[in-house]
């Protein structure tokens, strides 16, 4: 049995968590991956989630101060507390927080006086379950979560004076002590945007110990006389005596819809006790993280795997609660109603549409049905589907990508939900922006409609990447309302507008630039200035989101030849940038000019699917061999894992995809696009009882091209997986090989999906002819 040196642990009994045998997917998991990050340089900002697959609330050892999207960081010397979060990134920042916090020796409530020192040699961090040595208080602080509760352990030194904190942060807070039955209420409002007016989180803390202190905190001032506060700023303060290796369990759980229900949801936590809990967490993470079974002889390949795949099953997290008649409710981030149904939240379309709703599709599918209903529910109670939702509409990034994660959904053969009042609303979208969030609906759509393009000096920014977004997810559009069969004259104008992307085009560099309203390039042009026409990159990364039309872009440049020859150069290209737009170098810039491979930015997503283009213009062994180089050296399990932000899922999921040797490089089709796989051998096990068997027994660092390729037994040479291959249940043998194949894949039989292939536009009178 191999054994982990770091970051894997077990539940063994009296919970001695410093053994390291694997025995389940979890095992290899470390929520620590990507904490080693600052506001200069991403390598993940993630956060060590302590939680469910799609939990409400995570839980978090905060080392940042209140307010601080860098909640908890790698290189930190202390914790202020232990806090429940609904963080998606440090960008967007957190919501409905509240944290809690063992003190001995003094009563004290500020965040710095009452942070201890702590060390990651007495820190032991697993998914379902978190335990730290808080040394200045020398208490040993244990979390194991369910979905809407945790339960903590607290075990405190022998002292007459240990106290627990209960901080509800600033921004409207309240706080009551219930000495009578051992119990804290209180609700916190902090929020970073994106809920209504009445907008509360509810929490409920019952402790098994009686108290002999309390008080109540209002501004920073602890009042012994008082039981409750309500403030600006409120929090509390309870204590009693301890003898030495005393243990004082907590049972905290919350709600965005009452009181009372925080109540309901303690019960998630039954009569378990820690180690109880954390076991049935860890059944829950096996469950999940098991759908997929990898074998391999290299140890870090598997912690990284592992690592990747639970962080693409956190968001979008649930955002509802079960009532007392067992009903699913929510809190409506959108209109302040509890209403009936899902709901989901906290994940940027923008990022996410590429390949973690695919993933959803194809993995957990019975998942993303209930986030389908959750749209549904956005779209009635706000007039528009999300673009970046935490938890409600959110002013972030660009494009109209709810259009793809709809289409490929239901493309994808997932029903049970009402597509009806879904295809309404991408139709709205396409046609309309959100009157105060402008990134919801379409910015500029007036202009996109008549022009075919979001001009340049109309005082609308990063315009030439809302135009390829929006082209794109009208061609999604199109293909859903297909599969609807809804009227021709209803859709043909989404088949027309897919193709705006060549508008764009300037045929003299080769690459996409912002045009003016005129029809003129904007000038001068400079390919390497990120920003201003672009989304967080330049002209060299957006030009190839063409996701729905390859071959189209190929024409554009001449051919394979030229298309190659474009692609190529962002690697050779030195990582030379121009920042002017936002006046410094921003991380993502940064991210990309330290990992040494020229102007390739995976640390950021617009060029994630560039590497698989390869397979449409007839050189599908630069894809494998620039595949194997993002995976070999810009994934690890340390702390420092990723080469940019993780992106709720995205990121992760591309390393989890290109894994198993296959991407989707345009959701709404029903392809995966072949790379090159990463183990000797792996198996997804679907919903439907199917299993995909993924076979490369000669796979090795020294063998990243695909020699040959067999599908149930049968040569193979095309360029793409389809998704009812994989359904049916799919046997898939690769022959891996040092040098590439340069005859494999190379017939335009064998390649991708490309809309030019089935579309014909004839400019007479517009007419479009299917």
């Amino acid at each position: 049995m191999k054994k982990l040196a770091l970051f894997a642990f077990t539940l063994l009994s009296a919970w001695a968590m410093t053994a390291k045998t694997i025995t389940g997917p979890v095992d290899y998991v470390s929520p620590l991956v990507g904490t080693q990050s600052k506001h200069a340089l991403s390598t993940g900002n993630t956060y060590p989630a302590i939680a469910l697959p799609w939990g409400m609330n995570f839980w978090v050892p905060q080392t940042g101060k209140m307010g601080d999207g860098w909640a908890y960081t790698y290189d930190a010397d202390k914790i202020r507390g232990f806090k429940q979060t609904h963080q998606p990134s440090p960008w967007i920042n957190d919501y409905g927080q509240f944290a809690i916090m063992p003190v001995t020796g003094k009563a004290v409530f500020n965040q710095d006086e009452r942070a201890s020192w702590f060390s990651h040699k007495a820190e032991t961090a697993t998914p379902y379950y978190y335990k730290v040595y808080l040394a200045d208080h020398d208490v040993v602080t244990e979390i194991a979560p369910t979905e809407r509760a945790a339960a903590f352990r607290f075990t405190f030194p022998e002292n007459d004076h240990s106290y627990v904190v209960v901080d509800a942060f600033d921004k409207g807070s309240f706080v009551k002590v219930i000495p009578s039955e051992n119990k804290i209420i209180g609700y916190t409002t902090k929020n970073s945007g994106g809920v209504p007016a009445n907008f509360k989180n509810y929490f409920v803390l019952v402790f098994d110990k009686p108290f002999t202190y309390t008080a109540a905190v209002a501004s920073g001032v602890i009042d012994t006389n008082k039981l409750e506060a309500t403030d600006n700023h409120a929090g509390a303060l309870i204590g009693f005596k301890t003898r030495k290796g005393e243990q004082v369990n907590v049972r905290v759980a919350s709600s965005f819809i009452s009181p009372e229900q925080a109540e309901l949801n303690l019960k998630e936590l039954g009569t378990d006790n820690v180690e109880q809990i954390a076991a049935k967490g860890r059944k829950v993470w096996n469950d999940v993280l098991g759908r997929i079974e990898v074998k391999d002889d290299d140890i870090d390949h598997l912690r990284t795997f592992y690592s990747c795949l639970y962080r693409s099953v956190l968001f979008p997290r649930s955002f509802y609660e079960i009532d007392a008649k067992g009903d699913v409710m929510h809190y409506s981030p959108y209109n302040g109603e509890v209403l009936p149904g899902y709901m989901f939240t906290d994940t940027g379309f923008w990022d996410t549409f590429r390949c973690l709703f695919p993933f959803l599709n194809l993995m957990y599918p019975s998942m993303n049905t209930k986030m389908q209903e959750g749209l549904v529910n956005t779209y009635k109670e706000s007039g528009f589907l999300p673009e970046w939702a935490s938890p409600g509409h959110r002013g972030c990034m660009v494009g109209n990508n709810s259009a793809s994660v709809v289409a490929d959904a239901y493309l994808k053969g997932l029903k049970g939900y009402d597509i009806e009042t879904l295809w309404e609303a991408v139709k709205h979208g396409a046609n309309a922006v959100h009157p105060n969030v402008r990134s919801t609906g379409r910015l500029g759509h007036e202009y996109y409609n008549k022009l075919g393009y979001v001009p340049y000096n109309v005082g609308i920014n990063e315009n030439a990447a809302r135009t390829l977004e929006y082209a794109y997810d009208d061609w999604c559009i199109y293909q859903l309302g297909k599969a609807l069969k809804k009227p021709k004259k209803e859709i043909e104008i989404f088949a027309k507008r897919a193709m705006n992307y060549k508008n764009l085009y300037d045929p003299k560099h080769k690459l996409m630039r912002g045009k003016n309203e005129d029809g003129t390039f904007q000038s001068p042009f400079n390919p390497l200035k990120w920003g201003d026409a672009f989304t967080e990159g330049n002209s060299w990364h957006y030009t190839w989101s063409v996701f729905h039309d390859p071959q189209g872009l190929i024409d554009l440049m001449g051919g394979k030849d030229g298309f190659n020859q474009m692609m190529d150069s962002v690697f050779i290209l030195p990582p030379i940038f121009d920042e002017s737009y936002y006046g410094a170098v921003i991380h993502e810039i940064r991210e990309m000019q330290i990992m040494n491979m020229g102007n390739y930015a995976h640390g950021n997503q617009p060029i994630q699917h560039m590497l698989y283009m390869y397979n449409y213009s007839g050189q599908p062994w630069k894809a494998q061999h620039w595949i194997r180089e993002v995976m070999d050296k810009l994934y690890t399990p340390a702390p420092d894992g990723y080469c940019g932000d993780e992106d709720n899922g995205q990121t992760s999921a591309w390393y989890v995809f290109s894994a198993m040797g296959f991407y989707p490089v345009c959701p709404g089709t029903d392809e995966y696009v072949l790379g090159t796989p990463y183990f000797k051998e792996m198996k997804l096990h679907l919903e439907n009882g199917k299993t995909v068997t993924i076979s490369a027994p000669n796979n090795g660092d020294d063998k990243r091209y695909i020699s040959s390729m067999k599908l149930n037994g049968k040569e193979y040479t095309k360029n793409y997986l389809t998704h009812q291959d994989l359904l049916n249940g799919a046997t898939i043998s690769f022959k891996m090989d040092a040098k590439p194949n340069q005859q494999r894949g190379t017939k335009e039989t064998d390649f991708p999906y490309s809309f030019s292939n089935e579309f014909i536009a004839v400019p007479l009178k517009s007419k479009i002819v299917l």
